[in-house]
């Protein structure tokens, strides 16, 4: 299934077929369509289409293509107005994008079932003409190739989170540890390891607000957490800021915290390519009416300094969608916080969390735009043994998906959870096979293997 994925992302950019359409139609070319099989799963499959228009400004645009297979059917769509009436499809611009300039594009997607096979469709029109342009060549990738140098800025599209490619991506990382506690592990040496021996797409730095965090001392967190985004950026890997709200559990507690905190590192760190923010890490013990209160009065301080960056909003129950609270993603999905440019925090700990946790965010993804910003191969106390069996069944489901994650953690704490022996950050090995727990080895075995980052 990997496989066919990997096949199906790369090769489904659609192009107008002249051979198919005839020489009159070609001659029009008038705009041409990329249609991309994002994720695929049994029974069901999520495609991107970005349409160009390479004709005349047009005010309001239909796009029609047919489905190759019977058994193929659109089930939810966004960035335009879906229907189908048996193999033909149609989707309508709305208000926002309906106006499309020479060169302009347009960003759509939907989510499908299919029986059988599932063929891509050959075949496109814009406003009734045939879509014949040709793909243009990609900018070339930077000759050292680090995650940020190819995907650049990050933003969400559909429920993915994608490249400036409009592709979609999944991101593979460690979090650190409390930054208060374990400052001595996050060095030029550490980093280099993760970098290049691991090959880690990014760094979560968890920066926690309580238990001798932030609160004790802003101005020197702050630097703390500049100096890693820093460090993580030269090395070509994002840097996921971490509001770590833990305890007390309702992140409103913290709320002009978080706007005096955020206000500084967005406005610092706005013209970085490589910074996410996450502004609270778990919530508990609250509703979601109330987290989503707090994110719709915390995001408005970040894009007032930093109006592209992706930011990630934590869930009840732990950021568990509710699942840990008796709930789930309904709530989320009925509420949606009223920002753009969102998703949506998943944690779980794989001896713990196990078979309800998977089922609900697989649903979950295919309507929201999910991040696993934390996980643990073990329980969800941090310690325990590692459940090799959950945690590879979830490292599957998030590779399939699409989701990307950061595991905790990449630290030498004296918890099971931590990738480092205890006593490595005392030294200056953070390469070698024998300074990794058994956590640490699973997921560098995970991590460093070739990421597939679309460029076309």
């Amino acid at each position: 299934m990997k496989r066919l994925l990997a096949l199906l992302a790369t090769c489904a950019t659609v192009l107008g077929l002249t051979a198919a359409i005839g020489p009159q139609a070609a001659a029009a070319a008038g705009c041409k369509v990329d249609y991309t099989v994002a994720s695929q799963w049994t029974g069901g499959f999520q495609a991107a289409v970005k349409i160009t228009n390479l004709g005349a400004p047009v005010t309001g645009w239909t796009l029609g293509f047919a489905m190759p297979d019977a058994g193929q059917k659109v089930a939810q769509g966004w960035n335009a107005t879906w229907s189908q009436s048996g193999s033909a499809v149609t989707a309508v611009g709305v208000d926002w994008n309906r106006t499309l300039a020479t060169g302009a594009a347009a960003d759509v997607g939907f989510t499908g079932s299919f029986t059988g096979a599932n063929p891509k469709p050959t075949a496109f029109t814009l406003n009734g003409v045939a879509c014949t342009g040709a793909t243009e060549e990609p900018p070339p990738v930077p000759a050292d190739g680090t995650p940020v140098d190819i995907n650049g800025p990050l933003h969400v599209c559909g429920v993915n989170l994608c490249n400036q490619y409009n592709r979609p991506v999944q991101l593979r990382g460690m979090s650190t540890h409390g930054i208060q506690w374990f400052s001595e592990c996050y060095n030029a040496a550490s980093l280099d390891a993760l970098a290049k021996d691991w090959k880690s797409d990014l760094l979560r730095i968890a920066m926690y607000v309580q238990e001798d965090g932030y609160e004790t001392d802003p101005a020197g967190f702050t630097s703390r957490v500049n100096t890693l985004v820093d460090m993580a950026e030269a090395r070509g890997m994002y840097a996921l800021i971490d509001f770590h709200t833990l305890t007390p559990g309702d992140p409103n507690f913290n709320l002009a915290r978080a706007k005096t905190f955020f206000a500084s590192v967005a406005a610092r760190n706005a013209d970085k390519k490589n910074v996410i923010y996450e502004i609270a890490n778990e919530p508990n013990g609250v509703s979601w009416s109330a987290i989503k209160n707090y994110a719709e009065q915390v995001i408005p301080v970040i894009r007032a300094a930093d109006p592209d960056a992706v930011v990630i909003v934590g869930t009840r129950g732990w950021s568990s969608l509710g699942v840990s609270d008796g709930s789930n993603e309904s709530e989320v999905v009925n509420n949606p916080v009223n920002a753009t440019n969102l998703m949506y925090a998943f944690h779980f700990y794989a001896a713990s969390h196990k078979d309800n946790y998977r089922t609900t965010v697989s649903r979950a993804a295919s309507q929201l735009p999910l991040f696993v910003t934390e996980f643990g191969t073990v329980s969800a106390t941090g310690g325990g043994a590692m459940d090799s069996a959950s945690t590879t069944a979830w490292l599957n489901l998030l590779d399939q998906l699409k989701i990307s994650y950061a595991n905790w953690t990449y630290s030498d704490a004296p918890e099971s959870s931590a990738a480092l022996r205890p006593g490595t950050c005392a030294g200056s090995d953070y390469s070698s096979s024998g300074v990794l727990t058994e956590s640490g080895a699973l997921l560098k075995n995970r991590i460093s293997s070739p990421d597939s980052f679309p460029t076309s």
